[in-house]
């Protein structure tokens, strides 16, 4: 087996955050183990990322043994990860949205298994999609939990970006990200796919919303600059108290200095 993948299989690290549900609506399905169906599995560091770290090191079919809802990248960088019922779709920069194979590898993502644990909320207006984080955010019943976030329906305007394949030497995101091409798709019907990361994770992990998108016949999708979320949108949330990280065990991980505060360059790539 690929000895990037864990300590063991490689390097897990494991943070349980809570055992207790303390949310009204926070229920856990009977038979089922929480700690496997409410953990956020995350490979690397998103400031790993952000300095140049593209090279795969866990598999999309080791990933799916870990969730059927989430999202990343691809090795070098290549396009922008949605997974979505079991499924690992790829949307390229060309726009081109693609069915992503086992033995593809991933720098960087987050999976779950989705079951939606709080009362599903409503969009009271039209939001485009800052105004959507900030008014969702404030109605969280506590912003020191991750959430992962679905919305799916008919949105007016979608704006995704994707980035290429990147080359080596690799250059950092925020010089990758110059290459992203951007698609704006208008009266699309999809999901958006996502979490809510708290701010303590700051370097693990964007703090706040990242979501991707998804349309229902799979043809376009990618990750979300800008959108218009409809009135009357019914967002899924679901409470993600447990936390597993896998890093990798060589190549440029091991020698990138993950000390500094990268967070104002990440938002401004983000955006």
């Amino acid at each position: 087996m690929d000895r990037k993948f864990f300590l063991g299989i490689g390097l897990a690290v494991a943070i349980v955050f809570a055992g207790t549900a303390i949310y009204t609506g926070y229920a856990k399905h009977s038979g089922t183990n929480t700690a496997d169906r409410d953990t956020l599995y995350q490979v690397s560091t998103i400031d790993a990322l952000m300095q140049g770290v593209y090279d795969g090191n866990v598999t999309i079919g080791e990933l799916k043994k870990h969730g059927d809802f989430g999202i990343g990248t691809f090795d070098r960088l290549e396009g922008e990860m949605i997974v979505l019922d079991g499924k690992v779709w790829q949307a390229k920069a060309d726009g081109s949205v693609v069915a992503a194979q086992d033995s593809q590898t991933t720098p960087f993502a987050t999976v779950t298994y989705f079951d939606t644990d709080l009362k599903q909320m409503t969009v009271d207006r039209q939001e485009n999609d800052s105004e959507f984080m900030r008014s969702m955010a404030a109605r969280l019943p506590t912003g020191n939990m991750i959430y992962a976030v679905k919305i799916h329906g008919t949105f007016p305007s979608v704006t995704v970006r994707a980035i290429p394949a990147q080359q080596k030497p690799y250059p950092n995101l925020t010089a990758a990200a110059q290459e992203q091409e951007v698609h704006t798709y208008t009266n699309v019907t999809g999901t958006v796919v996502g979490f809510y990361t708290p701010i303590f994770l700051k370097g693990l992990n964007a703090e706040g919303y990242h979501l991707h998108f998804l349309s229902d016949d799979h043809t376009e999708g990618g990750h979300i600059l800008d959108a218009t979320i409809p009135a009357g949108s019914t967002v899924q949330y679901d409470v993600t108290p447990y936390f597993t990280m896998a890093l990798p065990t060589s190549g440029a991980f091991t020698g990138t200095d993950l000390s500094g505060d990268l967070s104002k360059s990440l938002a401004a790539v983000e955006q």
